[in-house]
């Protein structure tokens, strides 16, 4: 695996854990009212979704070993592009399940090179 790729995997797995680590001792209430963290949220999926775009374009394998990789692309444009109708529940779902999920592939993806 090239370098980049591995750094972009690693950056993923980076984003997945700070959104773990900023939700962690939150309830849903909590983070609804906190901006700041949602901002953070937000921004740590761009990143995921960038990381999986990237590897799509560069290495199409490599990316296909990241299950559900469209959908993460999918909610990634949905939430740079369409900001102002933004699905609290459905992100605070997405931190609850998938987040650890995804960490957990990627890592995987890293640790098989």
């Amino acid at each position: 695996m090239l370098q980049k790729y591995l750094t972009w995997l690693e950056d993923l797995v980076r984003s997945c854990e700070y959104i773990a680590s900023d939700t962690s001792e939150m309830t849903f209430d909590d983070y609804l009212s906190d901006r700041r963290t949602r901002q953070a949220v937000e921004r740590n999926f761009e990143i995921i979704g960038e990381v999986l775009i990237r590897l799509g374009r560069a290495d199409p394998t490599l990316v296909a070993r990241i299950s559900r990789h469209r959908q993460v692309i999918d909610f990634r444009n949905r939430l740079a592009h369409g900001y102002d109708d933004i699905d609290e529940e459905l992100v605070w779902e997405i931190i609850q399940h998938a987040v650890p999920a995804l960490r957990e592939e990627a890592k995987a993806v890293i640790n098989d090179t």
